[in-house]
């Protein structure tokens, strides 16, 4: 997630905290460097200019050129401007009193409007609602039988009609349906266009006028950086929409949008598509993606996925295993698969503090996981309950049995071995800092390119 904006930045940070004593010549040259990597993240130049600005008149207080460690608080000033440019705190999605409470979803098309309406189901799913989704967007070839399908991937309806092509027809349909159908909430997933047109626009804004949604959500993909931003000034001037998301925030984007869009149109980022997958939705926080953009990484977030995606009744018999030194492979491959739950290990490891710094330039590849539950898939019942058994003719067998090598094989076991160690660490520290305690074992993350 904006690891180019990111490596560029630590770089300049690092030379900001070597100071020992800040003047102002110095001052102007560390923010000649970061006005430089922001242009080149494609941040908008008025956003830019005022940033670089307000660093600069924090950074010249007298507080902070007689500090003791200078360099620190002006990391701090930067960090504090950051968040305050994303938006100072998180927003939160709004709902009445009124059934069904109407969101729409706005946007070009190929922003990843359909995807994040099943995505944004969910997660609201996930909090206690009860979603409708409704197919509006009758011009794209497949949007409808799309939306269905995410619909029944997820367990949340749709609502379609395929023979009607007026949206705002659908949609008043759709009202209706999750009025008797008990939907507390009617997300609208709208059509897009490849550029912004006058009718594209005249349709939403019937849609908005007609419905009188409780929120309106630009989609915007990330990706597209600084034509993101002139996009959503368009739609704010003709829709005045309530909130913003960025889509694809962990592909290869400069990071631009997402420095740029809430200054530029003054509405808030309430949520971030961060993978492929159906549970990859984040509710944007702006101070953890400060953390994160400064490469001090976002334990919080990563604290939260594991509290939500851990099953705790499971999480305690694994401990009671290990209490009893009886940790096997089945418990291994349970371990895996609840933390393949928690999302890609590129979007986890960056949630790390310092873990980019260890893992630059390593290609972290979610296919490891895969392998390494091909290799115990290919162990016999006895040998997963028993891993002390396993000698140089069981690994050979493992190996031909999973498609990999005998070194592979080799390396899943001292994974093994080392994670049964560590775990069993844990517990005895338990309640005592573990954070500061853990430490990834020596050699593990080399396996992650294969």
């Amino acid at each position: 997630m904006l690891e180019d904006l990111t490596g560029k930045l630590e770089t300049v940070l690092k030379k900001i905290r070597g100071q020992g004593k800040i003047t102002e010549n110095n001052i102007d040259e560390s923010l000649r460097e970061i006005r430089r990597v922001l242009f080149d993240a494609d941040v908008n130049y008025k956003v830019v200019s005022k940033f670089i600005s307000d660093v600069k008149e924090r950074s010249l207080g007298q507080n902070v050129l007689n500090s003791i460690t200078p360099g620190q608080l002006i990391v701090k000033i930067i960090n504090d401007e950051l968040i305050k440019l994303m938006g100072s705190e998180k927003s939160e999605i709004k709902f009445s009193d009124r059934i069904p409470s109407v969101i729409m979803l706005v946007g070009l098309q190929g922003s990843g409007k359909t995807t994040f309406s099943a995505k944004l189901a969910k997660y609201l799913k996930s909090k206690g609602k009860n979603p409708l989704l409704a197919a509006c967007d009758i011009y794209r070839p497949a949007a409808i039988e799309q939306l269905k399908i995410l619909g029944k991937q997820i367990s949340i309806p749709v609502y379609a009609n395929e023979k009607e092509k007026n949206a705002l027809k659908i949609s008043e349909e759709a009202v209706q349906f999750a009025k008797q159908n008990a939907r507390d909430t009617l997300i609208i997933d709208t059509a897009g266009r490849l550029a912004i047109d006058e009718e594209m626009m005249n349709e939403v804004s019937a849609l908005k006028k007609a419905l009188k949604p409780e929120e309106i959500l630009f989609v915007v993909d990330s990706m597209t950086g600084q034509d993101a931003v002139n996009t959503a000034q368009a739609f704010h001037d003709r829709l005045d929409f309530d909130g913003i998301v960025l889509t694809k925030l962990d592909g290869d984007t400069r990071g631009g949008a997402a420095l740029s869009i809430k200054a530029v149109v003054n509405v808030p980022i309430k949520f971030s598509g961060i993978g492929e997958k159906l549970d990859a939705i984040e509710q944007f926080h702006p101070d953890r993606m400060a953390s994160r953009i400064l490469g001090m990484g976002d334990i919080v977030s990563f604290v939260e996925k594991a509290q939500s995606e851990f099953d705790l009744s499971q999480s305690s018999k694994l401990e009671e295993k290990l209490r009893r030194n009886k940790f096997d492979y089945n418990d291994f491959l349970s371990y895996l698969n609840q933390i393949k739950k928690m999302g890609s290990l590129s979007g986890l490891i960056s949630m790390i503090p310092g873990a980019g710094k260890i893992l630059k330039n390593q290609e972290i590849d979610d296919k490891v996981l895969v392998k390494i539950e091909s290799v115990i898939q290919s162990m016999t019942k006895k040998e997963r309950e028993n891993p002390h058994i396993i000698n140089g003719m069981r690994r050979r067998r493992i190996a031909d049995g999973s498609g990999n090598t005998i070194q592979h094989v080799n390396r899943v076991i001292k994974q093994f071995e080392d994670m049964q160690k560590m775990i069993r660490q844990f517990s005895r520290d338990q309640g005592r800092g573990l954070m500061k305690k853990m430490k990834i074992p020596a050699g593990m993350m080399k396996d992650f390119k294969i």
